[in-house]
């Protein structure tokens, strides 16, 4: 297998590290190899202790490289934490030739993204979300077209340099090259959305152990990106302290035995609880475990349902909304999601790849899947993109810039 057929992303969570290989083919993407371990070094998604980090990292690496039956040098790296920001900023440039090339694509781009930013932070996407060429909107690919003026509307991530740059500084430890940092809710879309959801407009809720991001997409574009600070491991600690039960334990009993909803357990039901100091385990009923869990999930979902009425994008999500993560495999979380969003709502899972489709067919890889997808779909649109222009006329410089602007495009 050439270098170039082989994709590797590593989603750097807070509860867990995974590394997915996949395989480029002519018939779409294939996941050969999966590592996952436990992770230690990192709280909400930001690198809080660099070693914990480099031994989870090289782990989650071995286990993926050793079912793949090859090396990994490059990842797609994922980023999340609360230190994301997003906003949608315009951008305008002359079109000289009248004819609308990639060079002005470039300049339109670059035009949007500039605006001040403080000096920790930086840009990690530009995302368009629609261009207009003179008088004419709607348009997503505009080169080739004719006009005087071109516009670009587009929704700007940004992130702090410091958690981004620990980030590649623990993958370099290991031996790895950073091909891209991506935005971890962007690739979980990548790989749990249909082109049909984000058209005719969707919310992605994506509950990981220390966070909740949400991405809105309306016409196909990301419109809105914002991170909510509660996730999984507050169901965790709030099962601890109800049920008096060291944390470890209380995480095995939530993913065994926990239901977001109190009205789909069945009151006669029981469940055994250790206890902490050697005490007994004691003999509790499951819906116990329930009413704990359910007000902190009602929690999560009300803060969401927040953030997408702010964004006045609210009634364009005839989709609904998809929610994806570990945390979401809990029974009964479509169904309060829905109760309290308003909104239909469906459990998302990676789709679209081969091989070990069904290994990875879970909520839980939904982040570490979509940096693959993300990574494959660069590979397909650069040499689509570079067709269109007229090669005898790109200088050595224009190509350093357009590579620039793939970076931050994609």
């Amino acid at each position: 297998m050439a270098d170039n057929e082989i994709i590797a992303g590593l989603d750097l969570g807070t509860t867990k590290v995974c590394a997915i290989v996949a395989e480029v083919t002519e018939d779409g993407l294939d996941i050969i190899g999966i590592g996952s371990v436990p992770s230690k070094g990192l709280k909400k998604g930001v690198v809080v202790n660099i070693e914990s980090t480099v031994q989870a990292i090289k782990a989650a690496i071995e286990q993926a490289e050793t079912m793949a039956g090859c090396e990994i040098r490059t990842v797609y790296a994922g980023v999340a934490g609360s230190h994301v920001r997003g906003m949608n900023k315009d951008g305008v440039a002359a079109i000289p030739h009248r004819e609308v090339d990639a060079s002005d694509v470039e300049r339109v781009l670059e035009q949007a993204k500039a605006f001040p930013l403080p000096s920790d932070r930086q840009v990690l996407h530009v995302l368009p979300q629609e261009y207009i060429v003179d008088d004419q909107d709607g348009i997503k690919e505009p080169i080739g077209m004719n006009g005087v003026r071109l516009q670009a509307r587009v929704h700007v991530v940004t992130a702090a340099t410091p958690s981004v740059q620990n980030i590649i500084k623990c993958a370099e430890r290991c031996g790895l090259h950073v091909a891209e940092v991506v935005l971890e809710p962007l690739a979980s879309a990548e790989a749990v959305l249909s082109d049909d959801e984000k058209e005719i407009g969707v919310a992605l809720i994506d509950i990981g152990g220390g966070t909740t991001d949400i991405v809105v997409y309306v016409n196909g574009a990301v419109v809105h990106t914002s991170v909510v600070p509660l996730g999984g491991l507050s169901l965790t600690n709030d099962v601890a302290q109800g049920l008096r039960t060291p944390v470890a334990e209380a995480e095995r009993i939530k993913i065994r035995y926990g239901c977001a909803s109190v009205a789909l357990v069945d009151h006669e039901e029981t469940i055994e609880v250790p206890s902490v100091g050697g005490r007994a385990p004691r003999v509790l009923p499951r819906h116990v475990l329930c009413q704990i869990i359910e007000p902190r999930v009602d929690e999560i979902f009300s803060a969401v349902r927040h953030v997408i009425n702010e964004t006045g994008f609210s009634e364009m999500l005839a989709a609904g909304a998809v929610i994806t993560g570990g945390t979401t495999m809990l029974d009964g979380m479509p169904e309060l999601a829905e109760q309290v969003l308003g909104l239909p709502v469906r459990r998302g899972a990676p789709m679209g790849v081969g091989g070990l489709a069904d290994v990875v067919k879970s909520p839980a890889y939904a982040t570490g899947v979509g940096l693959v997808k993300y990574g494959a779909a660069k590979l397909r649109v650069a040499p689509r993109v570079l067709e269109k222009m007229d090669m005898a006329q790109v200088s050595p410089t224009f190509g350093r810039k357009i590579g620039a602007w793939f970076k931050e495009v994609f």
